[in-house]
């Protein structure tokens, strides 16, 4: 585990750089996490994403698999590749503060 600063906020990370304690999040950490991930900015679409995430780790202590987030979430997988190029559900659960979901490789 290491902590670095993010947004002015002290943040704890595991080594996979997923924050450890998802109730550190807020805005501003994850404007500036997102902008580490590459996104130069979050709009609606990005945190109907992100609240989805955020949601469903608090109900069942794991973030969605990424065939669950495109069927539940509303955004498609296409629309969801887009928002988040690359690995969208590791990249999308690092923006939203939660731990690696245990669908991910």
């Amino acid at each position: 585990m290491k902590e670095r600063e993010v947004a002015g906020k002290v943040v704890a990370f595991d080594d996979e750089n997923f924050m450890v304690n998802y109730k550190d999040w807020d805005l501003d950490v994850a404007t500036a996490l997102a902008e580490e991930e590459g996104l130069q900015s979050l709009n609606d679409r990005h945190f109907t994403v992100l609240e989805f995430l955020r949601r469903t780790y608090e109900e069942k202590g794991t973030g969605p698999t990424i065939r669950r987030l495109t069927k539940e979430s509303g955004v498609p997988t296409k629309e969801l590749y887009a928002l988040f190029p690359g690995a969208p559900a590791k990249k999308a659960a690092r923006i939203a503060g939660i731990p690696k979901p245990k669908g991910c490789i």
